[in-house]
C-alpha cells in the first residue's frame, strides 16, 4: 500500500482556496440581501389590497366583476414584488462587486506580499553587496524556491567575482617581480664602463619607459581589485582641499611645463570633507588632476571647485579643450576606455584613471559624473557622504 502524502501547499492552491471562499462568501451576501428584499415584498402583498372593494355580490356578474378585479390586484402585487426582488438584487450585485474587488485586492496584495520583498531586496543587491541574501522565511511553495533560487545564484556570483578579483591581484602581484628584474636587468646594461652605442641607449631608454606604462597598469590593476572587495579598512577623515593642494603640488612640474593656469585649491569650501581611506583617496585624486594635466590642451586651463550640502561633498575640476561627445565621455568610466588619441599629448595612458576613481567613489558611497562642456572641455565631479569638520581643525 502507497504511504499517503501530503498535498504540497502551493502559490496556486493558495489563490484557489482564497478567491473561492471570498467569491462564497460574495454569493452567500448577494443571497441573504435578495432573501431580505423578497421577505420584504411577501409583507406587503400580505397586507390588504389597496382600493375600496365592491359590495358583497348579489349576482353571477357581481362574483365575476369581484374576481376579475382580485385578479388584478394579485397581478400588480406580484409585478410589484418582481420590480422590487430585481432592483434589490441589482442593488446587492453592485454591493457586492465593489465588496469583492476590494477583498480581492486586499488578499492579493498580502498573498504577493512575499513576492514584493524579494523584489525590493533583489534591486538592493549590487556587485558591491553580493554577500547579502534574501533569506526568504515562509512555507515551502513557489515564492520560498524562486528566493533561495535566487540565493543561489548569488552565491554563485560572488564565488565568481571574489575568484576574479584575487585572480587580477595575484596576477598583478606576480609580475612585478620579472618587470623589476627587467629593468634592474637594463640599469646594470646601461651601467658599465664601456662606451654604449646610441641606438642601444634609445632602444634602452624606451624599454624602460614601457616597463614604467606596464608597472603601472599593474599598479591600477591592484587598485582596482583592492577597491572593488569588499570593506574599506582604515577609515579616517579627510580634506578634500588638502588632498586637491597636495595633488597640485606635486605635479606642479607638469603644469609649469605645459603652462596651464590652475585655480587654486581655495575654491574648494574648508567644510568639504569626508571620511574613507586615506590611500584610495589620495589615489582618487591624483588621478582626476592627472587625467585634467594629461588630456589637455597646451596653454590650457584647470579650474577646481568644491561644495558640502545636503549630507555630500562634492569634489568639481573642469578642464578646457575641444567639445566632446557625451556618449563617448560616459564611457570613460569603463576600464580601458579612452578618448581618441590626437586628445592627449603623449598617446600614453592605461585607461584605468576614471575607471580607477569611479571604483573609489563607489566603494566610499559616493558616485562620480562626468559631463562634456557645452564650451569644450570636460567636467569631473566627485560626490561623497560628507564627514563633520574635525574638532581641532574647526578650532
Amino acid at each position: 500500500m502507497r504511504k499517503w502524502r501530503r498535498p504540497v501547499r502551493t502559490v496556486r492552491l493558495r489563490f484557489t482556496v482564497l478567491y473561492g471562499a471570498m467569491f462564497l462568501l460574495s454569493g452567500i451576501g448577494l443571497l441573504v440581501i435578495t432573501n431580505l428584499v423578497g421577505l420584504g415584498g411577501t409583507r406587503t402583498s400580505q397586507s390588504a389590497p389597496s382600493g375600496t372593494p365592491p359590495v358583497e355580490p348579489a349576482t353571477l356578474a357581481a362574483a365575476t366583476d369581484r374576481i376579475t378585479w382580485l385578479q388584478t390586484q394579485l397581478s400588480d402585487t406580484h409585478a410589484a414584488q418582481s420590480r422590487q426582488l430585481l432592483i434589490g438584487s441589482a442593488v446587492a450585485l453592485v454591493v457586492m462587486g465593489v465588496v469583492s474587488v476590494v477583498l480581492g485586492r486586499v488578499i492579493a496584495g498580502r498573498v504577493l506580499r512575499p513576492l514584493r520583498m524579494i523584489t525590493a531586496a533583489t534591486r538592493r543587491i549590487s556587485a558591491d553587496n553580493l554577500h547579502e541574501r534574501l533569506a526568504a522565511q515562509g512555507p515551502a511553495d513557489e515564492v520560498k524556491d524562486l528566493a533561495d533560487t535566487i540565493d543561489e545564484l548569488l552565491e554563485r556570483l560572488e564565488s565568481s567575482f571574489d575568484a576574479q578579483r584575487r585572480f587580477v591581484a595575484n596576477a598583478s602581484h606576480e609580475l612585478r617581480t620579472p618587470l623589476a628584474t627587467m629593468r634592474a636587468s637594463l640599469d646594470v646594461a646601461l651601467a658599465k664602463p664601456e662606451p654604449i652605442p646610441a641606438q642601444t641607449a634609445v632602444l634602452a631608454d624606451r624599454l624602460r619607459t614601457e616597463l614604467d606604462q606596464v608597472d603601472r597598469l599593474l599598479e591600477g590593476f591592484l587598485t582596482l581589485a583592492r577597491t572593488q572587495h569588499g570593506a574599506l579598512a582604515d577609515r579616517t577623515t579627510l580634506s578634500l582641499r588638502q588632498l586637491a593642494n597636495a595633488a597640485l603640488h606635486a605635479r606642479a612640474a607638469d603644469i609649469t611645463t605645459r603652462r596651464l593656469a590652475v585655480d587654486p585649491a581655495g575654491a574648494i569650501d574648508d567644510s568639504a570633507w569626508t571620511q574613507g581611506n586615506r590611500t584610495l583617496l589620495t589615489r582618487m585624486i591624483d588621478n582626476v588632476i592627472d587625467n585634467a594635466i594629461t588630456h589637455n590642451h597646451q596653454g590650457g586651463w584647470i579650474r577646481l571647485a568644491g561644495t558640502t550640502g545636503a549630507g555630500t561633498a562634492q569634489l568639481v575640476v573642469e578642464t578646457g579643450g575641444r567639445v566632446l561627445d557625451q556618449e563617448q565621455v560616459d564611457s570613460l568610466v569603463r576600464p580601458f576606455q579612452r578618448l581618441s588619441a590626437d586628445r592627449t599629448h603623449s598617446g600614453t595612458g592605461s585607461g584605468l584613471g576614471l575607471s580607477i576613481v569611479a571604483a573609489i567613489a563607489a566603494a566610499h558611497g559616493g558616485t562620480l559624473d562626468l559631463q562634456a562642456r557645452p564650451e569644450g572641455g570636460l567636467r569631473v565631479a566627485i560626490s561623497l557622504p560628507a564627514a563633520a569638520v574635525p574638532a581641532e581643525t574647526a578650532a
